[in-house]
């Protein structure tokens, strides 16, 4: 790590640290998103029904991918406070056995979720294009988990270090690769929904196998070191004992949209593809605040580490100030923009219904942006600290306590269709930022989670 980028984040001005770090992540998020549009562009020009497919089976495939982000979270909290410690050897040691943990998991959820894919999918009441559709798309984004966990480790390692710039550069990279083929393999190989699947995976093996390159080279202070490699068991403890949380908390939110999908596609195609183009429209608007909260992460973190409370709960106050100005503004354009958005977005116009639908659904999340963006600064606060217990209880309680509950009451006790799904998902917003609020305020998330061997 670049001795400047760490004497920055200890002692720098904390609006410098914020953006230093955050533009980049930023960046890397808005291209990540970007290319999941651009995917989206090109399968909606096959059909509505084939753009619905892809949003249907996301949440299966995150619900794999959750152990991953559990393992990256606990990564970029522990390696930040070590580094914050001056503890670089140790975090070497907790870099490999992160990386050779989420190599063996990621194998093996693909392979189970390539054979249980249609069972999966039918389980979820997907059927006939849906399911036929899904499937294809499915099982091939399940080949993708070991380049996406092994990138995990990669992004881990360099936000801990206050790099965000690499794996920005990757990701550009990648995602340039995948824009680039989606066309070729969707139309001029005549893959249709496959060829937007492989189209992915190609470029996320590249941009894998490029970043573990970068990551052994002698620059990195804290290289992996494989040789006479041994599993620890002590390591391996506090890994889980962080990453668990931040896994059940990815793992309930994916389970939580799983269900919740099945409710959408009951009001029928059209408000699935609504929900989710409209849903790919949010998380780009929404990545300047994601970026502050994820930015966070290593701030706290490296704070904690070298007992700079102080800068912390500093950090959180213009964190806030920040993600809740990009908020209004997000919600003013959303609000301004939402109709010609919409019709941008969904190319084959085969179906006025998700026109309508995808309108309506963006006046009312639009609202809910501030609230977003909060979200994501006391996720970085709880994850930076290590207390992922806390980050965890936001992830689950959002979806299982407040949305799904809501939903059942409109479209049972109501008449209103799917609106009530539009409402509920912004409600469920306010409430849990409220609830980040009173655990912030209580305090017991600043105490220490690992403790230097220096």
């Amino acid at each position: 790590m670049k001795g400047s980028k760490k004497e920055l984040i200890l002692n720098g001005n904390m609006y410098k640290v914020l953006l230093t770090l955050s533009v980049p992540i930023m960046i890397n998020s808005i291209i990540q998103t970007m290319y999941n549009l651009v995917d989206g562009i090109w399968v909606s020009k096959l059909s509505s029904v084939h753009f619905a497919a892809t949003s249907f089976v996301f949440p299966v495939n995150f619900l794999f991918i959750a152990l991953g982000i559990g393992m990256s979270v606990a990564g970029t909290s522990i390696l930040s406070q070590l580094i914050g410690g001056e503890d670089e050897e140790e975090a070497k040691r907790y870099s490999a056995q992160l990386i050779v943990i989420s190599l063996i998991l990621s194998v093996v959820f693909s392979i189970v979720g390539f054979i249980l894919s249609p069972v999966i999918i039918r389980a979820m009441g997907g059927t006939g294009d849906i399911l036929n559709y899904g499937n294809i798309y499915l099982r091939i984004t399940f080949l993708e988990l070991p380049f996406i966990f092994l990138f995990f480790n990669i992004n881990s390692m360099k936000n801990a270090l206050g790099d965000t710039v690499t794996p920005t550069v990757l990701s550009g990279v990648s995602a340039l690769i995948n824009i680039v083929l989606d066309p070729i393999f969707i139309f001029t190989f005549n893959w249709g929904i496959a060829g937007a699947a492989w189209a992915t995976f190609v470029s996320r093996a590249l941009l894998a196998v490029y970043g573990l390159k970068l990551i052994l080279s002698k620059d990195n202070i804290i290289r992996p070191d494989f040789k006479d490699f041994k599993f620890d068991k002590e390591i391996i403890g506090k890994i889980v004992k962080i990453g668990l949380p931040a896994t059940i908390g990815q793992s309930g939110a994916a389970f939580g949209f799983i269900i919740l999908n099945g409710f959408i596609v009951s009001y029928g195609t059209a408000t699935m593809a609504a929900f989710g183009m409209v849903n790919r429209v949010t998380s780009l608007i929404m990545q300047p605040a994601m970026g502050i909260g994820a930015a966070l992460t290593a701030v706290v973190g490296q704070n904690i580490g070298a007992n700079q409370y102080d800068r912390v709960k500093e950090s959180f106050r213009k964190a806030s100030t920040l993600t809740l100005s990009m908020g209004i503004i997000g919600c003013s354009l959303m609000l301004i923009f939402n109709e010609p958005v919409v019709n941008f977005f969904i190319q084959s116009k085969d179906d006025p219904e998700v026109i309508a639908q995808g309108i309506n659904y963006m006046a009312f999340i639009a609202f809910s942006m501030p609230l977003m963006g909060m979200f994501s600064v006391f996720q970085g606060v709880f994850q930076g600290s290590g207390h992922t217990k806390y980050s965890m209880a936001m992830e689950i309680g959002r979806l299982w306590l407040v949305r799904i509950p809501m939903i059942l009451l409109f479209k049972y006790l109501t008449n209103i269709g799917p609106s009530g799904i539009w409402f509920s998902m912004s409600f469920s917003n306010l409430i849990v930022v409220l609830y980040g609020l009173f655990i912030f305020k209580k305090g017991g998330w600043s105490e220490k989670i690992i403790h230097s061997t220096r």
